[in-house]
C-alpha cells in the first residue's frame, strides 16, 4: 500500500472508531483514543494539502457514520416523491451534513498544523502548549459550529448516555468541559507516542506517558464526586407528568387517516392519564397536526380537557400570516391557552431550505405542506401554571445554549417535545442522549414526549428512570420535581472555551516571541 494511502486509511479508520462511540454503537471508550492517530499524523506532515486530506478522511469517518441515520428519510414515496428521487435526496442530505462536520475537522487540522510549525517540537513545554492550543481550538470550533444552523455531533455527545460520570462535568462549563477533557487525553496520548522515541530524557517521556491517564482518571473522579451529590435535597414541588406517545407514522400523519388516529389516540390517552391523577399531560411535537385555532373550535381533545380539567402541553401549529409555527401550547383545565412556545431552531433541508434560490427546486419536496415553516423568537420564556419550564422542540435538543439561557432565566424543569418518526433507532437514541446531557448540565428533571420513541424521564444526574419502546402507542405517568439550583454553567455559560482560547493564544504568542528572539541572538 502506498504510504499516502496508508496514512489516509489510518485517519479514516480512527474516524470510524469514534463514529462508533455515539448511540447506537455505544463504544464511548473509543472517543478517548480515536483522535490521537489524526493528531500524530498531522504533527508528522509538512504538506498542508496532506493535512487537509487527513482531516477530511477522519471527518468522513466520524460524521459520516454518526450521522448515517439521516438516510432514513428514504423512501418518501408517501409524499409523492419517486423512489429514485427519494434516494437521491437522502444521499444528498447525508453528504451535506457529513461535510458540514468535516469542515470542522479540516479546519482544526490546518490550525494544529500551523501551530506545530510555530512551536518547538523538541521540548516538553512545547508539547504541553500544543495540547492546550489543540484543546482550545477544538472547543472554539465546536462553539462556532453549534451557533450555526446545522449541528448535532459534538465530541462530548459520544459519552451519552452511558458514561454519566464524565458527563457530570457539564455542570462546570457545559458540554465543552467534556469535549476539552476528551481532546486533552487524545492530545497527550499522541504527544507521548511522538516523543517516546525522541531525544527527550526519560523523566519527561514518563511524564508525557502518564499524563493522559492522569487527566482521564482525575476528570472521572471529579465527575464521580458531582454524581454523588444527592438530588433529593434540592427537589421542590413534585409534578406528576403524563406522557402520550401517539405512534403515528409520518406516512399517514398529514393525511385523513393520521388526523383521525391522532385525535382518537391523544384524546383517549389524555382521558386515561387525567383519571389516573396526573397534574399535566405532555404530548409530542405536532401531536395534533392542525392549527391551534381549529383544535379549539372543533376537536374532541379540547372538549376532553374542558371535561377532565387537567392542563396539557399540546404539540400543534400556529398560523403566522402566510407561514406557520411548530408550537407547544399550554392549555389549562378551564380551556384557556396559557402560553405558547414556537420552535426556534428549524432543521435545514427538512423544515426550511438554506440557499433556497439555489437548492429549492431540487429538495423542496422534502415537505408536503404548501405553507412555509417560520422560526420562533430567540428569547422565549415558557410560563406554565407550575412555574417556568425549559422547553425544546425536537432538533433544539442539540443546542445546549438554548437550555442554559432558559434555566438561567428561572426554568425549573425540562420538557422536550419531538417527532422522531421515519428514522432508524439510531436517531431517537442519539436524540435521547442529547436530552440526557441537557438534564445534567442544567441540573434539572426532564420529561420527553416523542411521536414514535424514545419518550423518557431523566433525572438531574442523567439517569434514565423510564424510557418507552419504539414504534408503540404508549401512555406513562411519572413524577418529576421543580428545581432552582444554578451551577456554574447555568450562571456563567461556557466560560471555559474563551478562557482556553485567550490563555493558549497568549501562551503561544509568548513562546513564538521567545523562539524569534533566540534566532536573532
Amino acid at each position: 500500500m502506498p504510504p499516502k494511502i496508508k496514512l489516509i486509511t489510518i485517519s479514516l479508520v480512527s474516524g470510524i472508531l469514534i463514529g462508533l462511540a455515539p448511540e447506537p454503537g455505544n463504544a464511548w471508550y473509543f472517543a478517548w483514543i480515536a483522535l490521537a492517530p489524526l493528531w500524530i499524523l498531522i504533527r508528522q506532515q509538512k504538506s498542508l494539502q496532506q493535512v487537509v486530506i487527513l482531516g477530511l478522511a477522519w471527518g468522513v469517518g466520524y460524521y459520516g457514520l454518526a450521522l448515517f441515520w439521516i438516510t432514513g428519510v428514504h423512501p418518501m414515496t408517501w409524499m409523492g416523491v419517486p423512489w429514485l428521487a427519494s434516494l437521491s435526496i437522502a444521499i444528498f442530505c447525508w453528504v451535506f451534513i457529513t461535510f458540514w462536520g468535516v469542515g470542522l475537522a479540516v479546519t482544526w487540522s490546518l490550525l494544529v498544523a500551523f501551530v506545530n510549525r510555530k512551536i518547538d517540537s523538541n521540548q516538553l513545554s512545547g508539547s504541553l502548549i500544543r495540547v492546550l492550543i489543540g484543546v482550545a481550538l477544538w472547543c472554539g470550533l465546536e462553539t462556532l459550529w453549534s451557533n450555526g444552523p446545522l449541528w448535532w455531533s459534538a465530541i462530548a455527545h459520544t459519552q451519552s448516555p452511558h458514561n454519566l460520570i464524565i458527563l457530570q462535568l457539564g455542570k462546570i462549563s457545559g458540554q465543552n468541559t467534556v469535549t476539552a477533557v476528551i481532546v486533552a487525553v487524545n492530545g497527550l496520548l499522541a504527544e507521548a507516542v511522538l516523543f517516546w522515541r525522541g531525544s527527550l530524557k526519560l523523566r519527561p517521556k514518563l511524564f508525557l506517558l502518564i499524563s493522559p491517564l492522569f487527566v482521564l482518571i482525575t476528570s472521572h473522579l471529579v465527575g464521580y464526586f458531582l454524581y454523588q451529590i444527592p438530588i433529593a435535597k434540592d427537589n421542590l414541588a413534585p409534578l406528576k407528568v403524563g406522557i402520550i406517545q401517539g405512534n403515528i407514522p409520518n406516512e399517514i400523519k398529514l393525511f385523513s387517516q393520521g388526523w383521525q388516529k391522532a385525535i382518537t389516540g391523544y384524546t383517549s390517552g389524555y382521558q386515561r392519564l387525567a383519571r389516573q391523577g396526573v397534574d399535566v399531560v405532555l404530548t409530542p411535537e405536532g401531536a395534533l397536526p392542525f392549527y391551534w385555532s381549529d383544535i379549539i373550535d372543533n376537536s374532541s381533545f379540547y372538549r376532553a380537557v374542558i371535561t377532565e380539567k387537567v392542563p396539557a402541553w399540546v404539540g400543534a401549529w400556529k398560523r403566522n400570516q402566510s407561514s406557520y409555527h411548530t408550537s407547544l401550547f399550554t392549555v389549562t383545565g378551564e380551556g384557556k391557552t396559557y402560553s405558547r412556545y414556537d420552535k426556534y431552531k428549524l432543521v435545514p433541508l427538512g423544515e426550511y431550505i438554506p440557499l433556497e434560490s439555489i437548492l429549492g427546486d431540487f429538495i423542496n419536496r422534502l415537505s408536503p405542506l404548501e405553507a412555509h415553516l417560520s422560526p420562533g423568537k430567540r428569547n422565549q420564556i415558557f410560563d406554565t401554571p407550575f412555574g417556568k419550564a425549559i422547553v425544546a422542540i425536537c432538533y433544539e435538543s442539540a443546542f445546549p445554549q438554548h437550555f442554559q439561557r432558559q434555566t438561567k432565566a428561572g426554568g425549573e424543569f425540562i420538557i422536550t417535545s419531538s417527532n422522531n418518526a421515519h428514522y432508524s433507532k439510531a436517531m431517537p437514541a442519539q436524540h435521547h442522549a442529547h436530552d440526557v446531557m441537557r438534564a445534567i448540565e442544567n441540573d434539572r428533571w426532564a420529561a420527553r414526549a416523542t411521536n414514535t420513541g424514545y419518550s423518557a424521564i431523566v433525572d438531574p444526574h442523567g439517569n434514565t428512570l423510564w424510557i418507552s419502546d419504539m414504534n408503540q402507542y404508549v401512555i406513562h405517568q411519572h413524577t418529576i420535581y421543580r428545581r432552582q439550583t444554578k451551577h456554574l454553567y447555568v450562571r456563567s455559560g461556557d466560560w471555559l472555551t474563551p478562557t482556553l482560547l485567550i490563555f493558549s493564544g497568549l501562551l503561544g504568542f509568548l513562546v513564538q516571541n521567545q523562539s524569534e528572539n533566540r534566532k536573532h541572538i
